[in-house]
């Protein structure tokens, strides 16, 4: 299921433009900070489609800088890994004491939960997509954020792959969400390869936490998996097990109830049609009861349209230089 929104400038007032572009880039993104840095009268344009729980933007505006802070990231109670591509014109992105420098071609990555920056010194487009964490479980950002991927290699095979399903989603939604969850896979190799390069070799514990989430991921489905089956499965006894995932502070009980209600409410936005006790079947849950008491919400309403775009969002009375989200 698909759900695309249209957002210009064009539609306001040219003494309301910026002010509404902010409340559009924080309503379809997140909650930023902006603040126009040209002398001409401001201008941009926003295409945003989710796509089975993942947002797609293609954007394009004018100079500017956009920042996030500790107090907007405590406001959002979602997370989300940024996939920030450039297709025209410059940008620096800040995150963690890095900064990238993107030319067209290249690509980046950032982290949701952690302050960022993002500085355009002239007009410039990109597509973002926007994927929630939960989509990648055991993976950490750490070291990976505002690394420039050039627009050769690995990162520039991902980027071409992102872009075309964007582009097939207009054309072909049906056979878009079909290639939703390779998008992942390549995303979750790219931020390995990215891991590799950046950071010093892992610990033995998170090599072997690593391995443990890729296990339970390909096999949550199974209602039968247990902790000894996850242990065998990776090659270790149940006492470690249990060691390398109390580093985590999530016990293999909710890890394995949080990938199943994941792919519940992917299933339920793909197939709205499914009885549930067709999804608690190819979800891992032991019975119907348990996909609908596990669930934060009623089945009713994961049958409606999620995604990390909020649309509704008015143009505010009067621009200001700089406009946060409220």
């Amino acid at each position: 299921m698909q759900q695309r929104t249209i957002r210009s400038t064009e539609d306001v007032a040219a003494p309301d433009a910026f002010a509404y572009w902010s409340d559009v880039i924080c309503d379809t993104l997140v909650r930023v900070a902006a603040r126009p840095t040209g002398r001409e009268p401001f201008q941009g344009w926003i295409d945003h489609t989710v796509l089975d729980g993942i947002g797609w933007s293609t954007l394009s505006a004018g100079p500017q800088q956009v920042t996030r802070t500790g107090r907007m990231i405590v406001r959002d109670q979602d997370e989300f890994l940024l996939v920030n591509i450039q297709t025209a014109g410059q940008a620096t992105v800040r995150q963690d004491g890095r900064a990238a420098a993107l030319a067209p071609g290249s690509m980046t990555f950032l982290d949701s939960t952690r302050p960022y920056t993002l500085e355009f010194g002239g007009p410039f487009s990109q597509v973002v997509v926007q994927v929630p964490r939960s989509l990648l479980p055991g993976r950490s950002l750490g070291g990976v954020t505002a690394l420039a991927l050039g627009p050769h290699g690995p990162g520039r095979l991902v980027a071409d792959f992102l872009m075309g399903l964007e582009r097939q989603q207009r054309e072909d939604p049906v056979a878009a969400v079909a290639l939703v969850p390779h998008a992942v896979g390549l995303l979750d190799s790219l931020l390995g390869l990215a891991a590799r390069e950046s950071r010093p070799r892992p610990s033995a514990t998170a090599l072997a936490r690593e391995r443990v989430h890729r296990f339970v991921q390909r096999h949550a489905h199974d209602p039968g998996l247990d902790a000894a089956a996850v242990a065998a499965g990776c090659g270790m006894s149940r006492r470690s097990l249990f060691r390398v995932l109390a580093a985590d502070g999530e016990p293999l009980s909710a890890l394995l109830r949080r990938l199943r209600v994941a792919r519940a409410q992917r299933l339920l936005r793909a197939r709205p049609d499914l009885p549930l006790a067709v999804v608690a079947l190819e979800c891992g849950f032991a019975a119907r009861r348990n996909c609908t008491a596990r669930s934060a919400r009623s089945p009713a309403r994961r049958r409606g349209p999620t995604g990390p775009g909020r649309a509704g969002s008015r143009p505010r009375s009067e621009a200001s230089a700089a406009a946060p989200c409220r």
